[in-house]
């Protein structure tokens, strides 16, 4: 059997985390792909297993919670003194384009933005180097041949890429990407 790259999604879909727009593509993909078939009934065996688990078994112990309630309150404390003095301003990197510096992570060379498309902009193509996520907050976004709107979600894969991002209506979004992604 073949292997396929949507088999690391099989767990999210047995456990409904998979994201809304994004459910009926996965079972149309599931229809068609025997590698996914095959993780999937293994997926609901072990997801079947632990529903009859009796809570006691699957709730932490007593130290393990107090562990992790003093790991919280001690990132808590760090965290605090990030915290922004001032908002972060919105720039204009391109024409039409402005985005927003929400948080980078250095190690994982990622990056959180909030981007504002003007009325009949495009976003250059570019390749993934990393996952990216868009969540769509406002106004409507092609990707593709896929028209995003408010609420709507995309996940893009290491090493595939967009070659047309537009939006006729203006929008503003969530973008988590990486640092290395690479405009054409």
């Amino acid at each position: 059997m073949t292997a396929c790259a949507q088999t690391e999604r099989v767990p999210e879909y047995v456990l409904r985390a998979l994201p809304a727009a994004e459910h009926a593509a996965f079972e149309w993909h599931l229809a068609d792909c025997a590698a996914c078939r095959e993780e999937l009934a293994t997926m609901r065996v072990i997801g079947d297993a632990l529903a009859d688990w009796p809570t006691a078994v699957l709730r932490p112990a007593t130290q393990l919670w107090d562990r992790l309630a003093q790991r919280i309150g001690a990132d808590a404390t760090s965290a605090s003194e990030t915290r922004w003095t001032e908002e972060p301003a919105w720039k204009e990197v391109a024409q039409g384009i402005s985005c927003k510096l929400l948080a980078t992570d250095e190690a994982t060379r990622r990056v959180s933005l909030l981007v504002r498309l003007a009325p009949n902009t495009a976003y250059p193509p570019h390749t993934h180097a990393g996952v990216e996520e868009l969540h769509l907050l406002d106004g409507e976004l092609w990707i593709e041949d896929r028209l995003l709107h408010p609420g709507d979600y995309n996940r893009g894969e290491p090493g595939s890429g967009d070659e047309r991002v537009y939006s006729e209506t203006g929008c503003a979004c969530v973008l988590i990407t990486s640092f290395n992604d690479v405009l054409r």
